[in-house]
């Protein structure tokens, strides 16, 4: 995988971290799963701010992995609410890394879709309100 060098999306990430040891994989990488939870909380946050309320993961559309993820890196997550039905949401996060801080550099590292609906506090699913003006 040849690494592009891109700059960071002018908006506001939903979600910023940094991989720590404990996270790596036996390859040296930081583990997929990690990178996986964390796409699943930015898409959250995303939802549940749409929708005013708690929400369900229902779907993960899709996910690819465009760049190993290393120690240090800081990566940002990016959502953008797709498609919004009666009870359900569709939020696309893309997940970029600013790497080498010598030479600073910055790849997308991973695109996902997921689906979250919108439930009560009984976990019964609700209407997703009208968006605010």
């Amino acid at each position: 995988m040849s690494e592009q060098a891109l700059a960071l999306p002018d908006k506001q990430p939903t979600l910023r971290l940094m991989p720590m040891p404990a996270d790596v994989n036996h390859a040296g990488d930081i583990f997929g799963g990690y990178i996986m939870a964390n796409v699943d909380l930015a898409g959250g946050i995303a939802a549940i701010r749409r929708a005013r309320g708690r929400v369900a993961t229902i779907a993960v559309n899709e996910f690819l992995f465009k760049q190993p993820v290393s120690v240090g890196d800081v990566l940002s997550f990016y959502t953008e609410i797709i498609r919004v039905g009666r009870t359900s949401m569709t939020i696309n996060v893309e997940v970029y890394a600013e790497r080498h801080p010598p030479d600073p550099r910055v790849v997308k590292v991973t695109e996902a879709q997921l689906t979250y609906v919108a439930v009560d506090e009984s976990g019964s699913k609700r209407e997703v309100p009208a968006a605010a003006c």
